[in-house]
Order: structure tokens, then sequence, then C-alpha cells
């Protein structure tokens, strides 16, 4: 028998596989199109019901803002705090299954069962129920006693939300479908295989409908009490500026790397060459959005309690996540009451606050060294960069004494010593992190003359810090996520909730930085950085580089005032979510996530031990690889007109 003839019983079997599999998928696509036993409340499965009345149909709103991705869950550690370098987590037991990010960030991402696996999720269906919403709320027929201003509202919020998660996948996976119809049940096979379009036909598409969903947005949410977390104009543009500032980022505007990649019919997937013109399109979306923020500003604390300029500074930037409804957040995404942003308070509190120990505080997410090093000294540049700061003994002890500058007493521990690069940094650092030595105002502190104060607990034999699970493994914590009305006893936390900052006014002026600098405007783009800049108590970009920079022509070349913008982003937008996104869109992913992940030597003895710099892990990134996420071979196989994402 020849080879040939040998393996055609093989070849023809895995035809008829491929037959019931694409059966299999059409079945399962279609017969979604117009199920909802899986979406709605009270399990409701008739349309005609769903479309009747206005309390149904508002509910099935809620339930396209319900696909959004998690923030965090104790059983779900997602992308926004795992998967980058910024934050780490310990590992025992379950909790390395339950850290998706930790295996990505550790190079363990895959094709059988990618992690974090939004392909084969939940954004689809989204999408499709976004659609479902559409198409038969634009039925005049449809809940025939809704006033039309309320009809069309509900509309651009489907809109948004569909432009939304689009956006969500885009990111992620570059190409995708567009899924801008649902599917007639009767469709032929060939109609529901889709193919991905190109990045620029998908940029477009959503810029598109976010245009639309803006039109009929309202200006602000005035019933808090009942719609908060609903969006507003403001948010269709600002994910507009963020979509457009993507694209033309360097991982999709003439990336080298996709030079070439095509779908199975020839048609390439992502633009061969660099298209300035995208960056214009970023300034305009940016602009557009500045324009329709209707009253946004960035957020001053104005609490009347008796505090020092360094911390008023510090509780300015605090206050920007944790004060709720305040006058930055431009979407604040409200959640179960398990998801919401206490839940990440409790997993960054120490457990280590004025020498006692509470079982009840998680301390999960650990701050990394590496991140530690990205914010400034407290002249506002680089610690790489001052030449007034010490570098070359950076990991050493000192005590911090009055002598030592007049402001630090506000962010040390008197007379305890830390670690020299815990000290004479930026306001920023103190309110986004806490470490031994450190000193913690909050509300139920009378003034800042008298805060909460962290000192670490050495390990010993009884284990007082003890088990290596439930607390930092590099010993730092995230502060910035804390409301100043945050307290905790046995009971667990109290405090008020407050909004996850799904979209901030700084964020929205750093992208217009960055997009205004790759345009050849730098002073409008240095004017956006010095706002956010002076909310901290810093000086100007300008000043701050003339006077303490080794580099101080820094800021007068396009490359050098890109470089200040990127790290203006790492620092002002830490632990909110952004890290892993930009550091991809900017190209620097294989350069920051292929370090070591390092910290203190959390279970040294005594401080001589645990001042020491040690790797908690290695981190892997393959480029150009991990560059776009994985398309699953369960769905290569249900949908045969899919092409794999390079190096996958």
């Amino acid at each position: 028998m020849s080879i040939i003839n040998k393996y055609k019983p093989l070849k023809k079997y895995m035809e008829s596989i491929k037959k019931c599999a694409v059966a299999l998928f059409f079945m399962i696509t279609v017969s979604g199109c117009n199920s909802y036993l899986d979406i709605l409340p009270d399990n409701i499965a008739n349309i005609d019901h769903i479309f009747a009345n206005r309390k149904e149909a508002e509910r099935y709103v809620a339930t396209l803002y319900s696909y959004a991705p998690a923030v965090h869950h104790d059983s779900r550690r997602t992308l926004t705090f795992l998967g980058g370098d910024d934050v780490w987590t310990y590992d025992i037991g379950n909790n390395y299954d339950r850290s998706p990010g930790i295996r990505i960030a550790r190079g363990e991402q895959n094709i059988n069962s990618p992690y974090e696996n939004f392909w084969d999720g939940d954004m689809f269906k989204a999408i499709r129920d976004c659609n479902v919403f559409i198409e038969e709320m634009s039925k005049t027929s449809r809940v025939p006693e809704l006033e039309m201003s309320l009809r069309k509202r509900w509309l651009a919020e489907a809109k948004f939300l569909k432009a939304y998660y689009h956006f969500i996948l885009f990111r992620m996976y570059g190409p995708i479908p567009i899924i801008d119809v649902n599917l007639d049940i009767s469709s032929d096979v060939n109609e529901v295989l889709v193919s991905r379009a190109p990045v620029d036909e998908v940029v477009k598409y959503i810029s598109g409908l976010l245009d639309e969903s803006a039109a009929d947005l309202p200006v602000v949410i005035q019933n808090t009490a009942e719609e908060a977390g609903r969006v507003t104009k403001a948010a269709a543009y600002m994910l507009k500026a963020r979509l457009w500032v993507t694209a033309a980022s360097p991982l999709f505007n003439g990336n080298p790397d996709y030079q070439g990649y095509a779908d199975h019919s020839g048609q390439l997937l992502f633009s061969q060459q660099y298209e300035a013109n995208q960056w214009q399109e970023a300034v305009n979306a940016c602009e557009q959005a500045l324009e329709n923020i209707s009253g946004a500003k960035l957020y001053y604390f104005t609490e009347a309690v008796d505090i020092h300029d360094p911390t008023r500074y510090q509780m300015n930037f605090r206050g920007a996540l944790t004060d709720r409804f305040n006058t930055e957040i431009i979407w604040g995404r409200y959640m179960d009451s398990y998801q919401n942003i206490v839940l990440q308070a409790e997993t960054s509190v120490p457990r280590m606050i004025s020498g006692g120990r509470n079982p009840f505080q998680h301390s999960v997410f650990s701050v990394s060294m590496n991140m530690v090093e990205r914010f400034y000294t407290e002249n506002g540049v680089p610690i790489d960069e001052d030449i007034t700061w010490r570098n070359t003994n950076r990991y050493e002890r000192r005590y911090n004494t009055s002598s030592t500058g007049s402001d630090q007493r506000y962010n040390l521990i008197e007379g305890y010593s830390t670690a020299l690069i815990n000290q004479h940094r930026e306001n920023r650092f103190y309110a986004s992190l806490m470490f031994d030595g450190a000193v913690v105002f909050m509300k139920n502190t009378l003034s800042d003359e008298a805060p909460h104060k962290i000192r670490a607990l050495f390990y010993d034999e009884n284990g007082t810090t003890g088990q290596q699970g439930w607390s930092t493994v590099t010993g730092y914590w995230i502060r910035k996520l804390i409301n100043w009305e945050y307290t905790h006893n046995q009971s667990g936390a109290n405090t008020r909730t407050y909004s996850w900052p799904e979209m901030r006014l700084a964020d929205l002026k750093l992208l217009y930085a960055e997009s205004l600098n790759e345009m050849g405007r730098p002073a409008e783009a240095i004017n956006q950085l010095d706002e956010i800049r002076k909310r901290s108590g810093l000086q100007g970009v300008v000043a701050s580089w003339a006077q303490f920079s080794s580099n101080s022509g820094k800021p007068n070349t396009k490359d050098g005032l890109r470089e200040i913008i990127h790290q203006e982003r790492e620092i002002e937008l830490a632990f909110e979510g952004h890290r892993l996104w930009d550091l991809k869109r900017w190209k620097k992913a294989a350069d920051f996530l292929n370090k070591d992940v390092r910290g203190w030597n959390f279970i040294g003895k005594n401080a001589e031990e645990y001042y020491q710099v040690g790797k908690v892990f290695e981190q892997k990134f393959v480029a150009p690889r991990d560059y776009l996420w994985p398309i699953s071979l369960s769905a290569l196989l249900r949908n045969p007109k899919l092409v794999q994402n390079p190096g996958w």
C-alpha cells in the first residue's frame, strides 16, 4: 500500500470531523442569536415579553453593561492588576490557579486553552446581545410608551457598549471580525463563518459607532443614585481617543513584524507602512473628548482637615480614584458588591500597620521593585537622571531624622530606618505605595502629625509574618486604591463603595500630550503634562529637567519628550489597568516584561536580611508573538476562515 493510500482513510476521517465541527458551530451560533436564557434577569425567554415594557427593557440595558471585563475578583485575578511587571502575588496552593494573569506574565500562554480567552468568552456574546437590543428597540412598536429621547439614549448606550467590546477584542487580538448585525437563523453556513477584518477597517468601524452613540448620550448623569456607572457623551469620545491613540501606536501603525500577514484569501490584515495621519486622528479625537467633558476637571482634595502641603498633594492624587462622583471621573464603572473597588483596597492593605497583625487584611497585591523605581524623585525627574539623588546605594538603609529634610516626617517614620529608595521621592510615590517605614494619612488619624505607621514584622520560627501567602512578596503594597475613609475590623471592610475609574481626565490629558508630541506640537504637549504634575506638587517638565536632570535637553526633542510622556503615564496611571496595554502598544513589552520581578526579602529574620533585593520570579515575553493574544485551536477548528496570530 502506498503512503498516499495508507492515509486516505485518515484524511477522510479528518474531513468528516471538520464538517461536523462546522455544522456544530453553525447550530450553536444561529441558535444563540435568539436565545436569552443565559443573559436576561429572571430567565425570561420570550422576546416579545422582554421588549413589551420599560422595566424589562431597561434591565436588558443593565445586562449589556455586565459583560465588561472584571476588574478583580478573589477567584479571578485579572489583567487589570496581573499580567505585567508592576504587580505580583504570592504563589502557594490554589492561588496560582486563580491567577491567569500571573501565568501569562510567566510566559505560560498557550493555544490549547488560552488564559484570559476573550475570543471564546463573553465578548462576542456581549456584541450579539447589543445587536439584539439595537435591532428590537429601533422598532417603535417595542415598549411603545417609552419617550423617544430615552429610547435614543438607550440605543446610544448599546452602541457605545458594542464599540467598547469590539475595542477590547481589537486591543487583544488586532484584526477581528466586525459583528455589525446578527445573522438570521436561516443564514447559510458560509455567512456564519466570518473572517477577520483588517485593523484599519476595524478602527474606522469602532470610531464611527462611537460617533453615532455620542450624538444621543447625555452630557452628564443627573441621577447618580440610580444611574451610577452609565456612560455619557464624554465617555464615548474618550473611548474614541483611546482607540485612535492605540491605532496610531507602533504596535498597529506600520509594524514591520506584521508585514505580509494576511488571511486565507490573501487580504492583508495590517497596514504595511507607517501612517502619520493616524496621530492626527488621535489629536482630533482627544480634542473632541476635551470639548465634551462638561465641567470635568482634575481632582483636588478640599476636605477641611489640618494637613501639610505634602499630604494635601498626595490626597489630591489619591482622591482622583477613590472619591466617588469626583470631578475627574469620566466613566466610573460600578460593579457587584464583591467586585467593587473596596475589594481592591482590601487586597492592598498591609498586615503590618502600626506593628499589629490583622488576619483579615489580605495583602494579595505586591508592587514590584521594577515599578518602585519608575516613580520620580522629589525633583520630578527619573531616579537615574537626578543629579542630586544618591543612586549608587539606593537599596541601603538610612534613619529618617529631621535633618534628612523637613517634609520627610510626613512620609516616613522619624527615627526609623528604611531604604534610600523610599526617601526623597515625589508625592505620587507616597500616594501610591506603602512599605516598611512609611506613614499613611487616613481619616481616622486626626492629622498628618499622627498617621498610621507601617513596620515590617520580621519572619521567625513562629511565623510572625509567616505564612507565605496572603501577604506581600516584595515588601510594597498599593496605597493608591485605598480610600482615606477605609477602616477594617474582624467583620470586614467598612467604607463607602466607589467606582472603578475606567476613564478619568488625567488619562485623557496624557493621551492628548502623546498625540500632540507625535504631531510636532511639543509646547502644547508639555502644557498637558504640567497641569497633571502641578496637582501633585511638582514643577513643570522644562524647569525640572533643566535644574535636576543629567539629560537637561530631554524635553527638547520628540524622542526625549516621548520618553517623558511614557513615564508620566506609568506613574500617573499606575495600578489602574493601563500599563500592560501601554507597554504593548509602544512595543516596549519585550524590554520590560523579560526582566526579573524583584523585591525585598520579605521572609528575612531582621532588617539586615529583609533589606536584600532578590528575584521573586523571572518573567518571559516572546516577541513578536506575545504582543497579540492567540486564538484557541478550537476556534480555528470551528471556523476555517480564521487565521492564527503571528508566532502562535
